[in-house]
């Protein structure tokens, strides 16, 4: 069977809205794909500022962004059909959102980007709210992208995604999948603080030195010595973590680089721990993707942790760096209009693994 589909995600780094056309062959049981066309449209400063303050709107100015995001969401949806001239291609659309409240511990996620918007706007087909049913059957709603690596890249023993949060999989059987700690949302409010974006190249990063009371602080929040599976919301890094650095009162290139340490640390320790108790496998390649993966002080620090684990750190072409999460929703998508298994329940702790997503068929019968 052959499947074109287009993924979104807006991750929790607010850097923008990435989106994926992508093919899909299954065949025997066995996946393969093809990303056909990217793009990322970056937010403005104005809805930067929405999305990070969403989760402190009343009721109805919150819904009433859910709904205008997602027609924002379609809208971009339009304009990368009529850029990539991809008009009458897509089969279905799969759409992330953007994480606000993450509390699987009271059974419930909520993304902002409403689906019916999305399918409004676009007249297709479209899967959103991809962590609902996971999380109802009492699991994390996270990591779910798992089941894509799974599928489309399995010939590596590690993934490791350093988007707004590090997550990391191991391919192995039972599954598993959790959050590490926050990576580049803490990183871009670091670097905003001396007036840049985000912290090209991990420039300022090397340049800086390491404040050891610092990282010892950091490495002594009670997440840290949680066992898995567990997830991260993104008010854990903006604030919990990144208050803890500014209370330091350090130079940013400083306190860029201790927080790059303590991001490798908290890999490397998670699967030295994984491994001590036989859970995880030892040596092999890990694959690292999301826009951490370009930061070279924060890789290079990865490399000399994991190397002593026997563990090769491989940055793949920019493409998979830039757009895995958003190939991986598209293929969540597809596997939800098939109605098969796109969550994994070894993965997030659920009651089993489960269809997850809400379809709205934006097309009229």
């Amino acid at each position: 069977m052959n499947y074109k589909a287009i993924g979104i995600m807006s991750g929790s780094s607010l850097d923008g809205l990435d989106i994926v056309f992508a093919e899909f062959q299954e065949q025997g049981g066995k996946w393969s794909y093809e990303i056909l066309e990217s793009a990322c449209y970056p937010f403005d400063e104005n809805l930067k500022i929405q999305l990070r303050d969403a989760v402190l709107l009343n009721a109805l100015d919150y819904q009433l962004l859910h709904t205008s995001f997602g027609h924002y969401i379609g809208d971009k949806v339009n304009q990368f059909i009529k850029e990539k001239n991809l008009e009458y291609q897509v089969a279905l659309i799969a759409s992330h959102g953007h994480t606000t409240f993450h509390h699987p511990e009271k059974k419930m996620t909520a993304q902002l980007g409403d689906g019916a918007a999305i399918a409004a706007t676009t007249q297709l087909p479209v899967v959103s709210d991809l962590r609902a049913m996971d999380v109802a059957l009492g699991g994390q709603g996270a990591p779910i992208v798992p089941i894509g690596e799974k599928f489309l890249l399995n010939e590596y023993e590690y993934f490791l995604n350093l988007g707004g949060i590090a997550n990391i999989s191991v391919n192995q059987s039972p599954y598993i999948a959790f959050d590490i700690c926050p990576a580049n949302r803490v990183l871009n409010m670091l670097a905003q603080d001396a007036g840049k974006e985000y912290d090209e190249g991990g420039k300022m990063a090397a340049s800086g030195n390491l404040h050891q009371d610092l990282l010892d602080r950091l490495n002594g929040f009670e997440y840290y010595k949680k066992p898995f599976p567990k997830s991260l919301a993104n008010d854990f890094g903006t604030a919990l973590i990144y208050p803890a650095i500014a209370s330091a009162n350090i130079p940013v290139a400083d306190a860029l680089h201790t927080y790059c340490v303590h991001i490798a640390q908290q890999i490397a320790a998670s699967i030295e721990i994984g491994i001590k108790k036989s859970s995880f496998k030892a040596g092999g390649k890990l694959l690292a993707t999301g826009g951490g993966a370009f930061n070279s002080f924060l890789i290079e620090k990865l490399k000399e942790k994991l190397k002593l684990l026997q563990i090769e750190v491989v940055v793949p072409e920019a493409g998979l760096v830039n757009y895995k999460e958003a190939l991986i929703m598209a293929f969540i998508g597809v596997l939800r209009w098939r109605q098969e298994h796109n969550v994994l329940s070894s993965v997030t702790g659920a009651s089993r693994d489960n269809i997850g997503g809400a379809l709205w068929m934006g097309q009229p019968a």
